[in-house]
C-alpha cells in the first residue's frame, strides 16, 4: 500500500483506527560495498566526532578512470597573483575597511553612525562615502545590470558569481518577536495551547523569535502574509535569471524560511525527528541500537511482530504496508526506507502524523489545521518548485542555505525532494550542511547513500554554520540537548571528516558535487591536498570553493587562476536596503582580522610591491 494510500485511509478512520503506521516504500537496493573498510576510514580521519557504516553503490558499473595528470599546487602567498584583478585604489579600501572592522567601538555602534553620518551630510554624501567604503566592498552594486562590470571583471580572472539579493527588513527586537510569533504558532495551538504533546525544541518562544540574535553571517526572513512570500519569490526569480545571464555555469541561493510560514517548518521538523526516534526505539527493541546507522537494518518479520504487539494495526493489514513495493525485498527495513514520507499528492497537513511512544498510536502533531494553514503549506511547496524549474530552465543551480535546526530538518527534507526530482542528470539543486553540528556526518552519510540507491547526482555546499551562539542559547533557556560540537577544533575535524565522505564520493562514481564554503586556508590546502592524492582535476568541475564578496581574495583568486571553479558570493541591493547586511558584515571581520592579521598583511606588501616598482597607478587588464 502507497503512502498516500495509507495516509488517505488515516484521515477517514475513526480514532479506534488512527494508530496504524505511516511508512512509505524505499526505492532501490545497494549492491556493491564501497571501496574502504572501517578500519580505514578511521585511520584517516584520525578522530572520532561521529561514525558511520561505509555506504554502498547502486550497481556494478565501475567508476570512470581518473585523469592522468600532475599535482596542481597554488600558491596562497603570491600577491601578485592574488590581487592582479584590483586596482590601487581597490587595495586601499581593502586596508581601511579591516582596520575600521577591528576597532569594537565602530563595529558595535556601526548601525547608529551610519545613521549619524546621514543626517550630517544628507543621503547624496552618505551613499557615496559608503560606496567608497563599506558597500563598495561587500556589496556589488544596486540592481542586476549594476553589478554586471563587478562580475565580468572577476569572471575574467577565474572567480564566478553566487547572485544573493541582500535587502532585510529593518525590524525592531519587539516588530521581529512578534512577526515569528505570529508565524509559528498554529491556530490550533492559540486556542488550547495545553492539549498539544509538541517538543520545546520545535515551538516558538518568544525570548528567541529575533532570529538576527547572535547571528552575523546569515540573512533572517519574517513571516508577513503570503502576499510578501510571492514577492520574495519574484525577487530569488529575478536572481536564477541574472545568474544565468552572467555565466553559464552560475548559482544562486535561496532561504526556506522567505517562501512560507515557518510554522510548516517547525511542525514537519518535529514529526520527521519523531520518526526517526521511533524508528531507534524499534532497532533498540532487535538489539541494534549500538550499531552505526546504516548498519541499523530492522528484521521485516519482527518488526510486523513489535508493531502487532504495540497495537499498531492488525498482523494482516500490517503485513500489506509492506507488500507490493519494494520496500522489505531483503527481508530487512533501515533508515532510509522508514524516512520516505512526502507525498506531494496526499493533503499536506496527514504528513504530520506521529507516533505516540506511551500509547502505542499514530497521533495528528495537532488535533485541527484551518484550511487557510493547509493552503499555506501547500503554497510554500508550490513556491520552491517554482525556483527549481525556474534554474532548471536558465541554466543555474540552486543552492538552499541552512538555518536554525528547529526548522533544518524540514528544510532538509523539502530539498531532497527536489533533489530526487531535478538532479537526474546533473546537479541542479545544492543542500548546506553545517558541520558545527553533532550530527553533520550522519546527515551527509544518509544523504549520499540515498543518491546512490535512486541514481540521481548530489550536490552539497559545506559550512562551519552561522546560528552557533544562539543555538547554544536556545537549547540552555528552553532545556534540550545542545545540537553544536563542544569546540572550534571539533568542527573543524567534523567539516573535513564531511569533506573527505563527499570527495571519496566523487573519486568512486563522479556522481556528487561539491562546495567548499570557507575562509579557512587551512580549509582549502587540505581539500587540494585530497583532491591531488585521488586525482581529481579541477577541470571535471566537481569540487567548487566559495567565498563572500570582499573577503579572502588571497584564497579566491589563485585559486580561479589555477583552473579551479570558485565563486564569490555577491550581495546586491540600494545602498539604504543592505545596511543589515553590511552591518552583519562589519561584526563579522572584526571577529576575522582580530584573529588573523593575515589578510591585512598580504594586501600590504602587495601595495608596497606596486610602490617599490613604480606601479603608482595600477589598473588591471583583462
Amino acid at each position: 500500500m502507497s503512502y498516500a494510500k495509507l495516509v488517505s485511509a488515516l484521515a477517514r478512520a475513526n480514532s479506534t483506527n488512527v494508530n496504524k503506521m505511516l511508512v512509505s516504500p524505499g526505492r532501490y537496493r545497494s549492491t556493491v560495498a564501497s571501496a574502504k573498510s572501517r578500519e580505514e576510514r578511521s585511520q584517516l580521519e584520525g578522530c572520532a566526532v561521529v561514525e558511520a557504516e561505509p555506504v554502498e553503490l547502486i550497481s556494478h558499473t565501475e567508476a570512470p578512470p581518473k585523469a592522468r595528470r600532475s599535482h596542481v599546487k597554488v600558491d596562497f602567498d603570491n600577491t601578485q597573483e592574488a590581487y592582479k584583478s584590483k586596482g590601487n585604489i581597490e587595495l586601499l579600501r581593502s586596508l581601511l575597511v579591516f582596520r575600521l572592522c577591528a576597532i569594537d567601538v565602530l563595529v558595535e555602534k556601526n548601525k547608529e553612525l551610519m545613521e549619524l553620518t546621514k543626517k550630517l551630510f544628507g543621503q547624496r554624501i552618505f551613499e557615496k562615502m559608503m560606496k567608497m567604503t563599506f558597500y563598495g566592498q561587500f556589496v556589488a552594486g544596486e540592481d542586476h545590470n549594476a553589478i554586471k562590470p563587478l562580475i565580468q571583471k572577476n569572471r575574467a580572472f577565474g572567480v564566478g558569481a553566487v547572485l544573493d539579493y541582500s535587502v532585510e527588513e529593518d525590524l525592531t527586537q519587539e516588530e521581529a518577536e512578534k512577526k515569528e510569533m505570529d508565524s509559528c504558532v498554529s491556530e490550533a495551538e492559540r486556542q488550547s495551547p495545553d492539549a498539544d504533546q509538541r517538543e520545546k525544541k520545535y515551538k516558538a518562544h518568544r525570548q528567541f523569535g529575533d532570529r538576527r540574535g547572535g547571528v552575523i553571517s546569515a540573512r533572517t526572513y519574517f513571516y508577513a502574509d503570503e502576499a510578501k512570500c510571492d514577492t520574495q519569490m519574484e525577487t530569488f526569480l529575478n536572481c536564477i535569471k541574472a545568474s544565468g545571464g552572467a555565466s553559464a555555469d552560475g548559482f544562486s541561493a535561496i532561504k526556506m524560511t522567505a517562501l512560507g510560514r515557518p510554522q510548516f517548518l517547525l511542525q514537519f521538523s518535529e514529526v520527521l525527528v519523531k520518526w526517526r526516534r521511533f524508528f531507534n526505539f524499534l532497532a533498540a527493541q532487535q538489539g541494534k541500537s549500538e550499531m552505526m546507522l546504516l548498519e541499523q537494518k530492522l528484521e521485516l518479520d519482527e518488526l510486523k511482530e513489535s508493531l502487532a504487539k504495540m497495537g499498531l494495526g492488525a498482523k494482516d493489514d500490517i503485513e500489506n504496508w509492506f507488500s507490493g513495493e519494494k520496500l522489505g525485498l531483503s527481508g530487512t527495513i533501515d533508515l532510509l526506507d522508514w524516512n520516505s514520507l512526502i507525498n506531494n499528492t496526499t493533503k499536506i497537513s496527514n504528513l504530520l502524523m506521529v507516533p505516540n511512544l506511551k500509547t502505542g498510536q499514530l497521533e495528528p502533531l495537532l488535533k485541527t489545521f484551518t484550511a487557510e494553514e493547509e493552503s499555506q503549506m501547500k503554497r510554500m511547496l508550490q513556491r520552491v518548485d517554482v525556483l527549481a524549474n525556474h534554474a532548471v530552465e536558465h541554466g543555474v543551480r540552486l543552492m538552499v542555505d541552512a538555518e536554525q535546526t528547529y526548522f533544518q530538518p524540514a528544510i532538509s527534507r523539502l530539498t531532497l525532494e527536489m533533489q530526487r526530482k531535478f538532479n537526474r542528470e546533473k546537479p541542479i539543486i545544492f543542500n548546506t550542511y553545517q558541520c558545527y553540528l553533532k550530527e553533520a556526518y550522519d546527515n551527509v552519510t544518509m544523504d549520499i547513500e540515498l543518491s546512490r540507491r535512486e541514481g540521481w547526482y548530489f550536490g552539497a555546499k559545506l559550512v562551519r554554520g552561522a546560528y552557533m551562539y544562539q543555538e547554544r542559547d536556545r537549547a540552555k533557556e528552553i532545556g534540550y540537548e545542545d545540537p553544536i560540537n563542544p569546540d572550534y577544533e571539533a568542527t573543524n575535524r567534523m567539516y573535513h571528516k564531511c569533506l573527505e565522505y563527499v570527495l571519496e564520493e566523487i573519486d568512486n562514481s563522479r556522481k556528487a558535487n561539491v562546495m567548499v564554503a570557507s575562509h579557512n586556508e587551512d580549509t582549502v590546502k587540505f581539500t587540494l591536498e585530497k583532491m591531488n592524492e585521488m586525482g581529481l582535476s579541477p577541470a571535471e568541475n566537481k569540487v567548487y570553493f566559495g567565498q563572500l564578496l570582499g573577503m579572502c581574495d588571497q584564497i579566491s583568486f589563485p585559486l580561479g587562476q589555477a583552473g579551479f571553479p570558485v565563486y564569490k558570493y555577491v550581495p546586491y541591493g540600494p545602498v539604504n536596503e543592505v545596511i543589515p547586511y553590511l552591518s552583519r558584515r562589519a561584526q563579522e571581520n572584526r571577529g576575522f582580522m582580530k584573529g588573523s592579521q593575515r589578510e591585512r598583511s598580504l594586501l600590504w606588501r602587495e601595495l608596497k610591491r606596486r610602490l617599490l616598482s613604480g606601479q603608482v597607478v595600477y589598473r588591471p587588464s583583462y
